[in-house]
């Protein structure tokens, strides 16, 4: 696989996960250096742990922070629908960058039950897409964008999941998961080697254990 000439790629992101922000920044970075075109698609924490047990499964507090996630996804789907797709990058960033470098995770986790809409508003989201955060029927949407991740790496995954095109077929994975975000060469190089590995029918799975926490500040830089 040619990496070089890839160019169409798609993020599946939920914007509440910090290792799905770190890595989004690398594709950034990458796309920076490359002509890639990035379409940021929807996963939802929330909608695929459906079936868990949160009090069982979870830390304390985990319904908040995947809920919030899950609102945060139908605002996003809401305003992908009237204005494109085109947009989403820019609103990940916003909603990302808050959540994880600005220090407004609390603000926004503390009011995810009413939808947010003060903090909503503060960023610029227009009025007619405030209602959405409470309203379950995009839930097919974002449910149906899961789906298509989970289809293409296994169901055994989150987020983040990255898609490039090889001809009439995506190659996926889940990850790389990274708690630093590569910057120049280095964003490229790793870039190159993960679709070397990707690339390869064979290849299932190559994973090792987390060595320190994410390393979020400057991230949204």
């Amino acid at each position: 696989m040619n990496t070089g000439q890839v160019s169409e790629v798609e993020f599946f992101w939920d914007p509440v996960c910090p290792w799905a922000w770190l890595t989004s920044r690398w594709v950034v970075e990458v796309e920076r250096q490359r002509d890639l075109s990035v379409n940021w698609r929807f996963i939802s924490l929330r909608l695929l742990n459906k079936e868990k047990d949160y009090a069982r499964d979870f830390p304390a507090g985990y319904p908040a922070v995947h809920g919030s996630g899950l609102k945060l996804l139908r605002v996003a789907a809401a305003v992908r629908e009237a204005e494109g797709a085109a947009r989403m990058g820019a609103l990940y960033s916003q909603f990302g960058a808050d959540i994880h470098v600005r220090g407004r995770r609390d603000e926004i986790i503390g009011a995810w039950e009413s939808g947010f809409p003060d903090y909503l508003r503060s960023v610029g989201i227009d009025d007619r897409y405030l209602a959405a955060a409470n309203d379950d029927r995009w839930d097919a949407v974002l449910q149906a964008e899961t789906d298509e991740a989970l289809s293409r790496t296994g169901k055994d995954v989150g987020t983040p999941i990255i898609s490039v095109r090889s001809g009439n077929e995506w190659l996926s994975f889940f990850g790389p998961v990274m708690s630093r975000i590569p910057r120049g060469a280095d964003a490229v190089r790793l870039w190159d080697a993960m679709w070397e590995v990707a690339s390869f029918p064979g290849m299932a799975e190559l994973k090792r254990s987390i060595r320190e926490r994410p390393q979020l500040e400057g991230s949204a830089d």
